[in-house]
């Protein structure tokens, strides 16, 4: 019998009192209108796990959780069904003093060891043809080879996550991935069902204002935060438990594209993050991140006014600071994109003593997924024998076959305890290093409900919101505004508007102008929303040391050009740190004034301004100034806010451009008069350290 047909009522002589219900629930049946499980068992809940207590454990016997999360997890064979898009790299960490007091974790111990990682980074949304540079987040996860076993962080770049319990994920997937009639859009969250679920789902509103600002779209791996997103526990010798929240903290500070950079970036180089992480690392400027943690005594978890459990919320880090407690370092690249980076098995519930879980609904289902999902990747319960994830420590255990099976197993004995190994592998004390779960006190009753301590979806939403500079505003607000235009049906803007009012009137009322919702009238209020105080760490502005390390320049060269300029300014920005790159209208060499040959690296044709930090135009390239591509290069990066320099009648392409210099742009450094080109380099080395200039974006006499 197929899944829409029903056996017809049977035949009774007499009038059950619940035939006229029971005829209806078959016509709603039949009409498709009751959610079930894939036997056909009517679903009562399906919004909250089944756990023990409304704040506790998901129990394993949730066989609901377990058919649909099963089901969405062997989707798609063999690429991943989210993260399909990534790439990685080989380094290690090193933790600066002992963290006994917090954790016998053994790799936080010892400042002299260097414990070995394999990170990748990856979108969500896309597949694995799509490119880097679509708004969206990031995953941050990292591969510990500790001496105790491996330990997966397993992360975003955004510390909070859309929902709040793991049985919305394949809801959520499903309404961000392609629509499954037509398969599209790729990579793009802008589409019908995604802004659909989003606005029938009041939880998702802290993260959704994370993924519509600057946040989502990373200038580089190499400048974007990681966050754990859950609460985990440190468990130390004395067995001692605090809560902790885990962030990586980039050396470079936090930088972002331009929206219209990214969307550039997509058609010109979509591989733009992944070779951005692989030249670095192959010219030796190493990515590095601090590992920072917020501790939380269990005794005060209640007193921060949220609940930790909740992985819709963060720890606002002037309520708590992140203690910065090692350094991860990234040295090697992979040898082998599928041995390594494809076939890499990350899971949250890979730990090492000293480190464990909290109750978190949506961790828990994440426990569950991640060994069943790598299941159909990689093709059987051997996974861990893949080089990539087998462990740099011994590992020894009676699990035996399966398929891709690599090690052979010898003896006879395959199960404990036994004698006739001698009793060997065998369990071993938590005092010897045996991992050994916090005791727990659990007396709740089982229950599918949501803590009522989940239920303020909108604080700190709105405290994100005033913590932004007004050009990251702005940006939230074109965000919303573009996304929101790609939807075609009215109810849904309008909807997403409404939840917008949650966060702040004016941002609602903004995106509703955008929108043209002529008619939209704010909701009056009978309390005014509150008015928390700024956290400035959730602002990008201002991050970072200001230098120029790592940054790419692009030099604007044609023959005649003045190549005592050109050197003395590569140099200087060289010294700094940065990478130059001549730019000309050919491959080869150009003359210069001097009769010098200057290598070309790149031309106007196939490289364009949105992979460069920086624009240097030295005088006597007079053949540049009636190029389109050369007048297009500088204004896009007058356009993206990026820093831009010209030394003697260069200066002339950017008049050409619309850049006068008696606007005095922001950013924008000239050599003029008696000026040095030392003092021209200084300058513009300053301006490249500012990374954007974003309040000339208001100088409407100026083409952008």
């Amino acid at each position: 019998m197929s899944s829409t047909q029903h056996p017809s009522h049977p035949v009774s002589t007499g009038v059950p009192s619940d035939m006229k219900s029971q005829d209806l629930e078959a016509d709603r049946r039949e009409a498709g209108e009751v959610l079930t499980t894939n036997q056909g068992l009517a679903i009562s809940d399906n919004q909250n796990s089944l756990r023990a207590g409304a704040r506790g454990p998901t129990l394993l016997e949730d066989f609901i959780l377990r058919e649909k999360i099963t089901h969405f997890d062997h989707e798609r064979i063999p690429e991943r069904v989210v993260h399909a898009r990534g790439e990685g790299a080989h380094g290690y960490f090193e933790v600066y003093e002992p963290m006994s007091k917090l954790t016998r974790a053994a790799f936080l111990q010892d400042p002299a060891a260097k414990t070995p990682v394999f990170v990748r980074f990856s979108t969500v949304a896309g597949s694995r043809g799509s490119a880097d540079t679509a708004r969206d987040a990031r995953g941050f996860a990292v591969k510990f080879y500790t001496s105790e076993g491996n330990f997966d962080l397993v992360g975003n770049n955004i510390p909070v996550f859309f929902i709040q319990d793991a049985i919305k994920f394949p809801d959520l997937v499903h309404a961000l991935k392609p629509e499954p009639d037509s398969e599209m859009p790729q990579a793009s969250s802008a589409h019908d069902t995604f802004w659909d679920f989003i606005s029938l789902m009041p939880e998702s509103t802290h993260m959704i204002m994370w993924v519509m600002s600057d946040r989502a779209i990373p200038r580089s791996h190499r400048m974007m935060e990681g966050f754990g997103v859950h609460t985990f526990r440190l468990v130390n010798a004395e067995g001692v438990s605090r809560f902790v929240k885990f962030h990586w903290k980039p050396v470079l500070g936090i930088h972002a594209l331009a929206w219209d950079e990214a969307q550039q970036l997509a058609g010109r180089d979509p591989d733009f993050h992944r070779r951005d992480l692989w030249e670095a690392i192959d010219r030796g400027a190493y990515p590095e991140w601090e590992l920072g943690l917020q501790v939380v005594e269990e005794a005060d978890a209640e007193k921060l006014g949220f609940d930790l459990l909740d992985a819709t919320k963060l720890i606002p880090e002037n309520l708590v600071p992140v203690q910065k407690i090692g350094k991860l370092t990234l040295t090697q690249n992979t040898d082998n994109f599928f041995a390594e980076t494809e076939q890499v098995a990350f899971h949250p519930g890979h730990l090492v003593p000293g480190i464990e879980f909290s109750n978190d609904p949506l961790l828990q289902g994440r426990l569950f997924s991640y060994t069943d999902t790598q299941l159909s990747r990689l093709g059987g319960p051997n996974f861990h024998e893949i080089p990539i994830n087998r462990p740099r420590c011994p590992f020894h255990n009676n699990q035996r076959d399966g398929m891709h099976r690599q090690s052979i197993a010898i003896g006879r004995v395959a199960y404990e305890p036994n004698s006739l190994a001698d009793g060997k592998p065998h369990e071993i004390e938590p005092a010897l290093g045996g991992f050994a779960s916090v005791a727990e006190r659990m007396e709740s009753p089982k229950i599918r409900a949501r803590s009522p301590s989940f239920a303020d979806h909108f604080s700190q939403a709105r405290l994100f919101w005033v913590s932004q500079s007004l050009v990251e505003q702005d940006h939230i607000v074109l965000a919303f505004t573009f996304e929101l235009s790609k939807v075609g049906v009215p109810a849904i803007r309008e909807r997403m508007v409404r939840t917008l009012e949650n966060v702040d009137p004016v941002l609602a009322g903004r995106v509703a102008r955008g929108l043209g919702l002529k008619d939209h009238q704010a909701t009056v209020r009978s309390t005014p929303l509150p008015e928390p105080e700024p956290s400035p760490q959730l602002s990008m502005l201002g991050s970072g040391d200001h230098s120029i390390r790592t940054r790419k320049i692009a030099i604007l060269v044609a023959d005649g050009v003045d190549g005592e300029a050109v050197e003395r300014v590569r140099k200087a920005l060289e010294a700094a740190g940065a990478v130059c790159k001549l730019v000309a209208l050919t491959l080869g060499t150009v003359t210069s004034a001097s009769g010098d040959a200057l290598s070309v690296d790149h031309t106007l044709l196939t490289t364009p301004s949105v992979v460069f930090d920086a624009v240097f135009v030295p005088g006597g390239s007079h053949g540049l100034r009636a190029c389109g591509d050369a007048l297009r290069f500088v204004l896009e990066a007058y356009k993206h806010g990026k820093a831009i320099a010209a030394s003697g009648d260069g200066l002339e392409l950017l008049d050409e451009a619309g850049i006068p210099p008696e606007t005095c742009p922001a950013g924008v450094v000239y050599q003029t008069g008696e000026t040095l080109l030392a003092d021209v380099a200084a300058q513009f080395i300053d301006a490249i350290g500012a990374h954007r200039h974003w309040q000339r974006c208001s100088q409407d006499a100026v083409p952008a």
